[in-house]
């Protein structure tokens, strides 16, 4: 008989709503171009622009500053741009800098060549070091064009918050740019591009419960924009060419209308289902490690080291016993490498770590489960290491 499976992988995709499912049917049943100005093509533009709005609703943000793209990591190759267009006059941007802890869709540095690409270190609470930003930005160059910074709202694998207020601060008196990847936060916690200081917001859908393959760019304004990756026809006011992909942004829009409503309390209960499963695994072992737990984090992620197991033998017996989780980021599955974010945090990477995390559909059954399961893949543990 097969073991009913638990799925507590959703830092890595959320599953699809029932309502982004829905809309999406309904648009691929839609035969108009977007661009169209027959009652077809006025039809799926109407579509689009619906989920503009709702998207931008979620985030603060005015919906004719919002551009679709086909994921965030095209996103962030959009917006991480040496060049920049405020109407038909050139913006040099001089240098990117980015925390430490970014996603590598970050982190490879978009369009700069590499030697023009600084890292800010974080702290060892894996919170970005605001002194180190500050000082890095009082010696940019001003002559050779703007300084445009990226830091993550939330990260991807500790669930860690940023502090991004006080970074567009600082930001801010250099004469800086901020761009803020709100992939892990969208749908977790209030986010508003006005009261962060930011100036653009990188999304994705299938973080939240939409569609995978959507994503998109977020500006305070129109005035100064990145120049456009994605060349060609004059979709998305000429941001980003190509017929939008209409059942995937409608799924976006449906996943973004869902989420906004209740958000806090429906992120209340996850959050102490979170802690329960921290207790429980307290419960079992005294020696497992909670990275981030001394600052502020997401409330549906913890990311835990069992020490002497390594984090690809955790995953595997966990999938054994029917549940899936991470070790890690997904992104980086297949490789064999040290994190990234434990390293920046001055932690011992080596063995890696494993990531729970949680969403809407999480029940008390299924973390209990999940203790039960860590609790006997601990004990395993202890009597391997006698044995040897």
């Amino acid at each position: 008989m097969a073991v009913e499976r638990i799925y507590l992988d959703w830092n890595a995709t959320a599953p699809l709503l029932g309502a982004a499912r829905e809309a999406m049917l309904d648009a691929l049943a839609m035969p108009g171009n977007p661009s169209s100005v027959h009652a077809e093509g006025r039809a799926a533009r109407a579509i689009i622009e619906k989920a503009r709005r709702d998207v931008a609703t979620l985030v603060g943000a005015e919906p004719a500053h919002l551009t679709f793209t086909a994921s965030a990591t095209e996103a962030a190759n959009h917006v991480l741009s040496p060049v920049y267009r405020m109407g038909k006059s050139r913006v040099a941007i001089g240098r990117l800098y980015v925390s430490a802890i970014e996603h590598p869709a970050i982190r490879a540095g978009g369009r700069f060549p590499a030697d023009r690409v600084t890292e800010i270190p974080v702290l060892r609470s894996g919170v970005i070091d605001v002194d180190a930003l500050a000082a890095t930005l009082a010696g940019h160059d001003v002559a050779e064009g703007l300084a445009l910074v990226a830091v993550m709202l939330v990260n991807n694998e500790t669930g860690i918050l940023q502090p991004i207020r006080d970074v567009s601060a600082i930001v801010k008196k250099f004469g800086g740019l901020l761009v803020v990847d709100a992939v892990q936060a969208v749908g977790r916690i209030p986010v508003s591009i006005g009261e962060l200081g930011a100036d653009f917001l990188i999304l994705s859908a299938h973080k939240l419960g939409g569609p995978k393959g959507v994503g998109a760019l977020v500006s305070t304004g129109e005035t100064l924009m990145p120049e456009p990756l994605v060349r060609g026809g004059g979709q998305e006011k000429g941001h980003r060419a190509g017929t939008e992909n209409l059942a995937a942004i409608s799924g976006f829009g449906a996943a973004a209308w869902m989420m906004a409503s209740d958000l806090m309390e429906r992120n209340a209960v996850i959050a102490a289902l979170r802690d329960r499963a921290e207790a429980g695994m307290r419960a079992a072992t005294s020696d497992t490690v909670f990275y981030g737990e001394g600052s502020e984090r997401v409330g549906n992620t913890s990311f835990f080291h069992l020490p002497g197991l390594k984090a690809e033998t955790g995953q595997i017996a966990f999938d054994l016993e029917g549940i899936a989780l991470s070790a890690g980021a997904a992104c980086s599955s297949g490789k064999v490498g040290a994190s990234h974010v434990l390293t920046a945090m001055g932690e011992d990477a080596t063995t890696g770590a494993l990531r729970l995390s949680i969403g809407p559909s999480t029940t008390e059954a299924d973390i209990d489960r999940f203790v039960l399961t860590f609790a006997k893949i601990a004990a395993r543990r202890k009597l391997a290491g006698k044995a040897a």
